[in-house]
């Protein structure tokens, strides 16, 4: 069994073989029984036929790399909210979360017993650690507000765990440049087809993952339900995201991944792939993803200045493309940017709540003057009411700011912004320095998640990040690949490259000593003939 993967102890080959006929056969009975006494096949069958693949699978499925590619698939096709496991629970079972979970049971148990699995550093602990003991103390210094919202805290408080698990477990179990670059391709090949929906929806108005409750066996959270949002005149699409900027942010983070990928690979498959990404990307009509892209591209050119010189030409077809994929895209964004009046007035004018600009005083005169060390406590800020699966009301107590930076400033206060901006700076600095003087395919790996954490930063400035769960794990993933890639150290006998690679040429043999020639007769002629 691979060192990469889970340490399962499940018998010998040949027991393991009955053991998978056994499952498989149990299977199909349970399927049987269920269209004979029409026991709800549509929900079974699924069932069934997961435990038969899981069955014949298992040793590839509990591969690390397999266990975070399917936590990427729920992430980005199992829309998160809007769908749960139907149980009578005081809380959402989302599908997203048991897989998370079961995870990180495993890695804690090989941790455990498994001494080829161990917890490795990321070389960013410090402002991690700088960062949790932000929360904690917010949470400690403001006693009755978190009693009023303790429900909704105990709930980011456990959104924030699993983002940690995803980063660590990500650090640790993928260590080979080779499930590195596996994960990546998953990453942009899902990215890909979340792309090809969201385009379709753009253009029928049809939100395929509003609809997956009649395909698998999950329950349908109305609330959860984004409305539709229009810019321009044109929906704003959201697919499998929460909302249409959240949507638009994860795909201009996966961007330069598929960047990297089509480099490496020189394949046109993926550079396909990226191009659809960035088409869905402007489908959102979102300014955020805009400015995302624009700081991704300042790293780029930071970071490969030459290779981005080539890549000019290619924009004049890409917005024909964009134009016939996705019409009235660029005029979205365009109207957006440059609104009547101009952009800034609009963001100051707005009622209070309602644009960025207009929330910034309030919020520094009123939230974070009285509390600039710890802040109000980490997640007592509840922007709307909300309405538990166990009927308990959380009331609204704070605006909407639209700025994620400022949210955490209010709520961890000054140590917490710092320690949360340290973050950033110390994972761009550091892997920035190496991707620049690193002109292998890992360079341009360091380089790309390098530009997708920077363009999340950016970003930050001009959304409530941390309210879509989505882009936020997303942001930890890629940020866990880079510094896998940032310790990654090729071994010899395991190791194979990133991209392709050149067959090396044939000696060329060498030159016949300088001396009288000999002739040669020619064929069919015989030795002794004319």
């Amino acid at each position: 069994m691979p060192a990469s993967s889970m340490k399962v102890v499940a018998g010998g080959n040949e027991r393991g073989s009955v053991a998978a006929s056994v499952f498989v056969l149990g299977a199909l009975a349970v399927m049987a029984v269920a269209v004979v006494t029409n026991g709800k096949p549509q929900i079974v069958g699924p069932v069934a036929a997961a435990l038969a693949v899981f069955a014949v699978t298992w040793r590839r499925v509990l591969a690390w790399r397999s266990l975070l590619a399917i936590t990427i698939f729920l992430i980005m096709f199992v829309p998160i909210k809007r769908y749960d496991v139907p149980a009578s629970l005081p809380f959402q079972l989302e599908p997203y979360r048991i897989f998370i979970a079961f995870a990180a049971l495993g890695w804690i148990a090989s941790l455990l017993v498994d001494p080829r699995v161990r917890l490795r550093r990321s070389g960013i602990e410090a402002p991690l650690l700088l960062f949790a003991v932000a929360i904690v103390a917010s949470l400690l210094a403001n006693p009755s507000r978190v009693a009023s919202v303790s429900t909704q805290v105990n709930k980011t408080l456990v959104f924030f765990l699993s983002f940690f698990v995803v980063f660590y477990m990500t650090v640790s179990c993928i260590r080979r440049v080779r499930d590195i670059d596996f994960v990546v391709k998953w990453l942009v090949g899902c990215g890909a087809v979340l792309a090809i929906f969201a385009i379709v929806e753009r253009r029928t108005n049809y939100n395929f993952f509003n609809h997956l409750a009649s395909w698998l066996p999950l329950r349908l959270n109305k609330e959860g339900v984004p409305d539709l949002d229009l810019r321009g005149g044109r929906l704003r699409v959201v697919a499998s995201a929460q909302h249409p900027i959240a949507l638009g942010a994860a795909f201009a983070m996966l961007v330069p991944l598929g960047i990297y990928t089509a480099k490496t690979t020189g394949k046109a498959r993926w550079t396909i792939a990226t191009v659809l990404i960035t088409l869905a990307m402007f489908s959102t009509g979102s300014r955020t993803a805009v400015l995302m892209i624009l700081v991704i591209a300042i790293v780029f050119a930071w970071l490969r200045w030459r290779e981005m010189k080539r890549l000019w030409p290619a924009l004049l077809p890409m917005v024909v493309v964009l134009h016939v994929a996705a019409p009235g895209a660029l005029g979205t964004i365009k109207e957006s940017f440059f609104p009547k009046g101009g952009l800034i007035a609009q963001q100051q004018d707005a009622p209070e709540g309602h644009a960025r600009l207009s929330t910034l005083g309030p919020t520094l005169h009123r939230e974070v003057y009285p509390h600039p060390a710890f802040g109000l406590g980490f997640a007592t800020r509840v922007t709307m009411e909300t309405v538990e699966p166990d009927g308990t009301i959380i009331p609204g107590n704070a605006r909407i700011l639209d700025d994620q930076w400022l949210g955490v400033l209010a709520e961890t206060g000054l140590i917490g912004f710092v320690a949360f901006g340290w973050m950033f700076i110390r994972f761009v600095r550091r892997a920035g320095r190496d991707a620049k003087h690193d002109r292998s395919q890992r360079g341009w790996l360091l380089t790309a998640t390098v530009a997708s954490v920077a363009g999340y930063g950016a970003g930050m400035f001009t959304y409530d990040a941390f309210s879509f769960i989505q882009v936020t794990l997303l942001l930890f993933l890629v940020l866990g690949l880079g510094c896998a890639a940032w310790k990654a150290t090729p071994e010899p006998a395991d190791e194979v490259p990133v991209g392709p690679t050149r067959r090396p040429r044939a000696p060329r043999p060498p030159r016949r000593p300088e001396g009288p020639r000999r002739r040669v007769p020619a064929p069919g002629y015989a030795r002794s003939g004319v």
